[in-house]
C-alpha cells in the first residue's frame, strides 16, 4: 500500500516509516515545505521514503502532495513538549491539528481516487482526569461528555474534524494515543530529567493511572490499522498494561539506576510546565480493546521490559527486536 504520512519528521514519524517499509508498504513523506530543508538530506533521513514538500494548512497543496496514497497516517502537529503552555502557544497546539487536519479532509474530498484509510492522531488526553479505577471506553464521542481540561478540548476538535472524512465513503480510524516510550524526545525525555539528577519521585500520592505504549509497537498499531477493515473509529493506542504513576516512577528509577524517594507536588510540575503538567498529575485507564479484538499483538506489554528497552537502544545501540514488524 502507498501510505502518505504528515508529520513525518517527528518522533512517531520517522520511526513509522522504518515500520512500513519492513511490512512492505510504501510510505510518501509528507514534509512542509520549508527554503532550507534539503530534500535530498530529507530523504536520506527518513530511511529513503519519498519525500513530497506541501503547505499542510492548505487543502490543494495537500491534495497534490496525496496523489497516488491508498492509505494516509495524519501526525501533523507542534510538539505538546516542545516548551511551556502559554495562551499563544496552545493557539499553535490547536491551529496545527485542528486546521491541517480539516485542511487534508478536504484535499481527501477531491481526490479521484480517494485514498482507502485515513488513521488520524489524537491522544487519549481526549477522555480528560479520570479516576484510577475508570476505564476509558474507546466508543465515547467527543459529545459524550463537557471537556475536562485543555487537552481534552484540543482532542474533541482534532477528532472532530477527522471524523468528517466517513462522508466521502473513506474508512477513518482516530488513534488515542497514550505515553509514548521511546528515545529521544516526547513525555518520556521531560520526565526522566529529575531522575538524571537524582530527584525522580511519584508525583502527588501516585495513584493516578499512565496508559503508555511503546514506539515501535504504536507504530506497529498503525500498520496493522491500515492493513486491516475491520478496525475502525476510535482506538486506544496504548499498552495492554497501564499502571500507576508510583509504578512507572519505581520502573523508571530501576532502568535509569537513580533513586526514587522525593515526591513531586502537583502545583511545582504545573508552575514549571503549565496545563501540559496534566499528562503526568492526572491519568487514564485507556486500555486498547479494539486492536486486541481484531487480533493485534503486542510486542512490548510490560513497562519493564519497554523502559529497558528504550534505554538499551539510546545508550548502547542495541536493538533486540530486529524481526518483522508484524510478527506476534
Amino acid at each position: 500500500m502507498r501510505v502518505a504520512v504528515t508529520g513525518a519528521s517527528g518522533l512517531i514519524g520517522r520511526r513509522l516509516i522504518r515500520i512500513l517499509r519492513l511490512a512492505g508498504h510504501a510510505p510518501v513523506a509528507l514534509l512542509r515545505e520549508r527554503p532550507d530543508r534539503d530534500p535530498e538530506e530529507a530523504q536520506a533521513g527518513l530511511d529513503g521514503a519519498e519525500v513530497r514538500a506541501y503547505d499542510p494548512f492548505d487543502a490543494q497543496s495537500t491534495a497534490a502532495a496525496l496523489e497516488g496514497a491508498e492509505g494516509v497516517v495524519n501526525l501533523a502537529g507542534e510538539n505538546l513538549f516542545a516548551r511551556r503552555w502559554s495562551k499563544a502557544f496552545l493557539q499553535v497546539l490547536r491551529d496545527s491539528r485542528v486546521l491541517t487536519t480539516r485542511a487534508l479532509v478536504q484535499a481527501i474530498r477531491d481526490l479521484s481516487p480517494r485514498p482507502r484509510v485515513l488513521v488520524s492522531g489524537s491522544a487519549v488526553g481526549f477522555y480528560g482526569p479520570r479516576a484510577p479505577e475508570a476505564e476509558c471506553r474507546e466508543d465515547e464521542l467527543e459529545m459524550s461528555f463537557p471537556p475536562r481540561d485543555v487537552l481534552a478540548g484540543l482532542c474533541r476538535e482534532w477528532e472532530g474534524e477527522a471524523r468528517r472524512v466517513e462522508r466521502y465513503g473513506v474508512r477513518e480510524v482516530r488513534l488515542r494515543t497514550g505515553v509514548v516510550l521511546a528515545a529521544g524526545g516526547g513525555a518520556l525525555a521531560v520526565m526522566e530529567r529529575p531522575f538524571r539528577m537524582g530527584l525522580g519521585g511519584r508525583v502527588g500520592n501516585g495513584r493516578q493511572v499512565m496508559s503508555w505504549i511503546h514506539l515501535d509497537d504504536l507504530c506497529r498499531m498503525i500498520a496493522f490499522a491500515l492493513e486491516t477493515p475491520a478496525v475502525a473509529g476510535a482506538i486506544n493506542g496504548t499498552a495492554p498494561q497501564p499502571v500507576s504513576n508510583a509504578e512507572f516512577t519505581k520502573a523508571l528509577g530501576r532502568v535509569l539506576r537513580r533513586p526514587t524517594l522525593l515526591p513531586v507536588p502537583p502545583f511545582a510540575l504545573r508552575l514549571l510546565l503549565g496545563p501540559v503538567a496534566a499528562v503526568v498529575t492526572t491519568g487514564q485507564r485507556a486500555l486498547p480493546t479494539r486492536v486486541l479484538a481484531a487480533g493485534f499483538r503486542f510486542l512490548l506489554p510490560g513497562v519493564d521490559e519497554a523502559l529497558a528497552t528504550v534505554y538499551l537502544r539510546k545508550e548502547r545501540g542495541f536493538w533486540p527486536l530486529g524481526r518483522d514488524p508484524r510478527a506476534a
